[in-house]
């Protein structure tokens, strides 16, 4: 009789979360947070205090995982017949408007377009935390609804507060984008107050998790492991050690590739939710070959290997007109001539910078899911 009771009990309680299996999430999901945090510390004697950052640290993580990750928004947006007929206006408005601030804000001082960048990104790399513990926090009892407000102020506990931590304590051996681009203006005494309210939330969110294990026998692993990983990545990164190899590293990765895995996973979730496509609508993708949407989020080289290629090319253009620090990597573009009049600047930048821009205000909008389709909604 007890045997039964407690086998019906468990039963009802709900499963796991995994978005997509316990093994697909700690690899791509969870787990590059806390891998890549763990190996900072562990060359913690070799990296901390510096600002060293090899050529093949910087193409591994900067250009194959940041810049390539942000052109993997094409496939929820312009790659995808249903967004461009449903959205086709936002789609179009939305760079223009990107870039006319962009040009605005360079054309009246080239910091103000930085600042700006920089700011939309941190809020772009929370949010993305704050999607992620959202996503696996869809299947909770009823119970742990009362207090989901404090999952998500612990989200923006464990990543603002590093993030004011920084603003107290530059310069830092890294930059957002560029020197200068975080504000420098916040007195020490904020991080203090701070600190003791980030020890605070933590403390109060492990006591309910705890509690709420005790009164219905269920932890949400997934969720609390996200979040795990995303106060260790932040705070490795960016308060226990000053390096620019450290902080690109536990920040690009732990949002980069999640990011990229989540638009695989919709796309392979939405495919088999569209099983019954018309056959018109499969001979046209078909005929597309290499080039098919289908084909590349199908076959993970040709995906990661198209969007390493389409950043191989914008930082090409971005080291050869401006930058001009890799030149033996981009070759192809060393023969670009460096752009150093302000006007051309005002216009180029945020030309250049478009993907990223337009990136991280499109994100707003194509993780609104409205249907088992894994389309998106603008409102």
């Amino acid at each position: 009789m007890t045997q039964a009771i407690l086998k019906t009990d468990a039963t009802a309680l709900p499963k796991q979360p995994w978005l997509a299996s316990v093994k697909w999430d700690c690899a791509l999901i969870i787990g590059p947070a806390i891998v890549t945090s763990v190996i900072a510390l562990a060359c913690k004697p070799i990296l901390d205090n510096s600002q060293f950052m090899p050529l093949w640290a910087w193409v591994t993580f900067v250009l194959v995982v940041d810049v390539a990750h942000v052109y993997s928004t094409l496939f929820r947006t312009y790659f995808d017949r249903r967004s461009i007929a449903e959205h086709h206006l936002l789609l179009v408005v939305i760079p223009i408007a990107c870039w006319f601030a962009g040009w605005l804000l360079y054309r009246t001082d080239d910091m103000y377009f930085w600042r700006a960048l920089a700011y939309l990104a941190v809020f772009h790399f929370i949010r993305q935390q704050f999607g992620f513990v959202a996503l696996y926090s869809r299947n909770d009892p009823r119970e742990f609804l009362k207090v989901r407000w404090l999952d998500q102020l612990c989200v923006y506990t464990v990543t603002l507060y590093p993030l004011l931590y920084w603003h107290t304590h530059l310069p830092r051996n890294f930059n957002w984008f560029v020197s200068g681009d975080f504000v420098n203006a916040v007195p020490h005494v904020v991080n203090e107050c701070a600190l003791a309210f980030y020890c605070l939330v933590i403390t109060v969110y492990t006591a309910k998790e705890l509690l709420l294990f005790k009164s219905t026998g269920f932890l949400n692993i997934p969720k609390n492991l996200i979040l795990f990983g995303t106060a260790l990545s932040w705070w490795v990164g960016i308060v226990a050690l000053n390096s620019d190899l450290a902080f690109t590293m536990t920040n690009v990765v732990s949002h980069g590739v999640p990011y990229m895995a989540l638009i695989w996973l919709y796309h392979n979730k939405a495919s088999r939710a569209n099983a019954n496509v018309s056959s018109a609508e499969t001979r046209a993708s078909k005929s597309l070959g290499l080039l098919s949407k289908d084909f590349l989020l199908s076959f993970a080289p040709a995906f990661v290997l198209f969007l390493v290629l389409l950043a191989y090319f914008e930082e090409g253009f971005w080291d050869g007109l401006i930058w001009r620090e890799h030149l033996t990597f981009f070759t192809p573009f060393a023969s670009l001539p460096a752009i150093t009049d302000a006007t051309t600047l005002s216009i180029l930048v945020p030309l250049l910078s478009l993907p990223q821009s337009t990136h991280y205000v499109l994100d707003g909008f194509i993780w609104r899911v409205k249907d088992k389709s894994g389309s998106w909604s603008a409102r």
